[in-house]
């Protein structure tokens, strides 16, 4: 769902008035924090979507780690999950759930975390993700409000999953295009997580449908300042500007980006680029806001646990017009 039509809907909701809910649907955060004692709290979210790839087992890794990662961007540790699942029993045989829900554990296990159940409804398309329950200190949560002027920006994944999977249905990427797609999408972000809270960092977002600039706008306006991006330092998959020259792109890359025009300046930078930046993206990265003096330590801490990448893409300037500045 766009984010301006998710905020409409969620403004027509009741206000929640609890203390001990840090972190509320209103905040449109990564996860709900729920605090249970003053140095314990628990982390929730659930997300679940449909067949990207072929081959059910590799899905279930993809949707798993997909749902993990709104834990992981909040600073938080998964504990517990519990399968979602929407299956056509009666058309397709029952051995390619097993498969996806073998991938899902695979995963879950990965995280440390455990399976506690599920739920799962007959659906004329396969759907599959998780209910996650992590835990976190309350009082150090990393939400996405939290960036301040003179941050520096760290992506730990390259983007164009959007693209890449698009251009696979179509059949047109290649065996190696698809398989540095699935290998990034796969990654659970329990490194970076760990990296943040190792270093200490101001905010954070994982980059998931609304893009890198959807959530990079979501963290500036949270965080009441301007965020730059330096367009040609944000590292790309091998493919990804071969397919959008092509014009190979999601139907989400269109209302991500008219979400948020009044808040993007373009710079000059090649609209394809732009295109590529406010694609949507599955199990993508953290986008890390880091005070400058602790840049080159997170940069270290993420290399050292081996992230896709560590890449500095921007920083964060007081609020000006426009939210989000490419150049």
């Amino acid at each position: 769902m766009p984010a301006g039509t998710l905020a409409q809907v969620l403004r027509e909701l009741p206000r929640i008035d609890d203390p001990n809910l840090l972190v509320s649907p209103e905040r449109l955060d990564d996860a709900g924090v729920y605090k249970l004692r003053d140095d314990l709290a628990i982390v929730q979210t659930v997300d679940f979507f449909p067949p990207l790839v072929d081959d059910p087992f590799t899905f279930g890794q993809i949707s798993a780690a997909n749902s993990l990662s709104d834990v992981y961007a909040m600073g938080g540790t998964p504990v517990s999950c519990l399968n979602i699942v929407g299956f056509p029993d009666d058309k397709l045989p029952i051995e390619i759930l097993v498969e996806i829900l073998k991938g899902g554990s695979d995963k879950i296990v990965e995280a440390g975390a455990v399976l506690a159940g599920g739920h799962s409804v007959r659906d004329d398309e396969i759907k599959y993700g998780l209910s996650v329950t992590g835990t976190v200190d309350p009082r150090k949560v990393i939400a996405n409000d939290g960036a301040k002027p003179g941050d520096k920006l760290v992506l730990t994944k390259p983007i164009g999953s959007g693209n890449l999977t698009t251009a696979f249905k179509k059949k047109k990427l290649s065996e190696e295009g698809l398989q540095q797609c699935i290998d990034v999408m796969r990654q659970l972000n329990r490194a970076g997580a760990e990296a943040m809270t190792a270093v200490g960092v101001s905010a954070a977002t994982d980059i998931t449908g609304f893009g890198l600039l959807g959530h990079a706008n979501e963290m500036a306006a949270a965080s009441g300042v301007t965020i730059t991006l330096e367009a040609a330092a944000v590292p790309l998959m091998d493919e990804v500007m071969h397919f959008a020259r092509k014009k190979i792109f999601t139907r989400a890359v269109e209302t991500n980006l008219a979400s948020i025009a009044a808040n993007l300046d373009r710079g000059a930078v090649e609209e394809l680029l732009v295109r590529v930046l406010g694609e949507a993206q599955t199990s993508g990265g953290l986008l890390i806001s880091v005070p400058a003096d602790r840049t080159d330590a997170l940069v270290a801490q993420l290399k050292e646990r081996s992230t896709w990448c560590a890449d500095v893409v921007g920083d964060v300037a007081p609020k000006r017009d426009r939210s989000i500045v490419l150049k």
